[in-house]
């Protein structure tokens, strides 16, 4: 009966999570002024830092699950048809939905309580996802309460940096002069809002794009970094106000005490990395900048007198501490062309942190590519580069374990993200997606796997998710069952996941016979023209 009511439903939703626990969420907006900077502000308008946390809660006896599209919502649709042009059919189906949208709800309850955490630890690993281009704290809701399900803190900051098709920003009096007291936070401020819209920018490399990319990487590293101070502050029962909590009609105290001695965030390496797209770019370039920082030592090394680096946190910093070999990154559709700029040269070169001589190797890497950006010879061969020991050789050794790369077939960029689950019809119809949902499922598979074989603890894969012929609920006190060693089989795969090794020997073949130049995007990875008109055979109107 539930099945055919979903039908009926005009209104877009989204399937349950799949893991054994309940999912709460909370949308948290702090004031930079309550937090210390590991490093100088690039943007002193830059007021606060925003991200909404996914969590395992107990299960409320009313649930109230929080709305997709984020207050105000009239202007974040008006800011994703913008960006995703007149006349696309993305648009198109936008308009038709716009108000219908505004119906549509993440199935996770909003402010409910955190759940105890049955680790040994008695903390919840931590895991912190930055969005792509197009994106937002809420596009990718579904992947990251699909993880929560499974017993982590996802937390989703929405970056300022002219990468969502819009954004806001409270205002708090003082903080752009430093006038605000962080001894004195700011209680009950009603603040006013500043937007900030997304910045178009061409996809092929200049000196221009260049620098407009590293200014876009110098608020997000600083964003994760703040972020990262944030959730500290939290776990050690800081005083912090969460402005997206006294900005609202109906001002309460918020949910964050609930967070305080709860999460993992203290242990050097304990917190993984992860992103999609220019958000996977981000990790990378983070926990990069944060491991190897600029001294007088690398002052022979070859590209550092180009070097412009774009983060700088002090030595004594909490988040110098917390990137370690073996802090674990995790990267959907990784898009490369921002860690190429001639300025970024000397950090290119070096490899991720996992595989320094302490190091785990790839074991501590998974990418997940969708299968138009496998086909993405220039950004494939780039993301290989990425991963390997050696980004700069043509022929990278391989002296440590390799990094975990897939790709699910008949999956689209989109496919990483909400908008594949809530209009599966639409990105089958434009990019030839086949089950958007199964490939979010394969995704939360192997990103889980990849947490256990680093030690982290998380609640045994769901048997739907595992694709078991027996479905139900499993025993999440059986040991026993924790592992999904098929996920990343060699030899037993799983049906359309496709494991991709660093050889760069394999790019001089055609992937496919379509005859297209396979070394350019093709219309369904483009970044963000892949939301134009890309109906198959009719190519992509930017």
């Amino acid at each position: 009966m539930a099945s055919i009511v979903s039908r009926l439903n005009p209104v877009p939703a989204f399937p349950e999570y799949t893991g054994p626990y309940s999912v709460g969420t909370v949308e948290v907006e702090v004031s930079v002024a309550e937090l210390p900077s590991p490093s100088p502000p690039p943007d002193p308008a830059i007021s606060t830092v925003q991200f909404r946390i996914f969590y395992p809660c107990e299960k409320p006896a009313r649930e109230k699950n929080a709305r997709w599209i984020p207050h105000p919502q009239h202007e974040y649709i008006g800011g994703y048809a913008r960006f995703m042009g007149a006349g696309s059919i993305f648009a198109q189906t936008l308009a038709y939905f716009s108000t219908l949208l505004h119906h549509v709800r993440i199935p996770a309850a909003k402010n409910a309580p955190l759940l105890k955490s049955p680790t040994e630890a008695k903390r919840w690993p931590v895991m912190v996802f930055s969005h792509g281009l197009g994106g937002s704290r809420n596009a990718y809701s579904h992947i990251c309460g699909s993880i929560a399900s499974h017993g982590v803190i996802v937390v989703a900051p929405e970056h300022r940096d002219g990468s969502c098709p819009v954004t806001f920003i409270r205002e708090v009096p003082g903080v752009a002069e430093g006038n605000v007291d962080p001894e004195k936070p700011q209680t009950g401020v009603r603040p006013r809002a500043r937007s900030v819209h997304y910045l178009s920018l061409p996809h092929e490399p200049s000196p221009g794009v260049e620098r407009a990319r590293n200014d876009q990487l110098r608020v997000r590293l600083w964003e994760l970094g703040m972020v990262h101070e944030a959730l500290l502050g939290l776990d050690r029962g800081g005083q912090i106000t969460n402005l997206a909590h006294t900005a609202s009609k109906h001002s309460q105290p918020g949910p964050l005490q609930t967070f305080e001695g709860q999460m993992d965030v203290h242990t050097p390496g304990s917190v993984s990395w992860a992103g999609h797209s220019f958000g996977a770019a981000t990790a990378v370039q983070f926990v990069k900048s944060v491991f190897y920082r600029p001294d007088p030592s690398n002052h022979s090394d070859p590209y550092f007198s180009d070097y412009s680096a774009l983060y700088t946190p002090s030595p004594s910093s909490s988040i110098v501490r917390q990137i370690t070999p073996t802090s674990a990154v995790i990267l959907l559709d990784l898009w490369t062309l921002p860690l190429r700029g001639d300025s970024m040269r000397w950090l290119w070169a070096k490899p991720l942190p996992c595989y320094a001589p302490s190091g785990p190797g790839g074991k501590a890497v998974l990418a997940i590519l969708s299968e138009a950006f496998y086909k993405w010879r220039a950004n494939l061969e780039n993301t290989k580069r990425a991963l390997s020991e050696e980004p700069e050789s043509t022929t990278p050794k391989q002296t440590m374990a390799g990094p975990r790369i897939f790709y699910p077939t008949a999956s689209a960029h989109l496919s990483q993200s909400d908008f594949g689950v809530l209009f599966p019809w639409l990105t089958r119809r434009a990019f030839n997606a086949i089950d958007p949902e199964r490939t979010l499922r394969l995704n939360t598979r192997a990103i889980l796997q990849v947490l256990r074989e680093g030690g982290v603890e998380v609640a045994p894969t769901s048997r739907v998710d595992m694709e078991a012929e027996k479905s139900g609920a499993v025993d999440i006190s059986d040991k026993s069952n924790m592992g999904d060693w098929l996920i990343f089989s060699s030899e037993m795969g799983v049906k359309g996941w496709i494991a991709v090794t660093t050889d760069l020997g394999d790019l001089k073949e055609p992937i496919s016979k379509d005859g297209g130049d396979q070394w350019k995007p093709p219309a369904e990875a483009v970044v963000d023209g892949e939301v134009t008109d890309a109906r198959p055979g009719q190519g992509i109107k930017v």
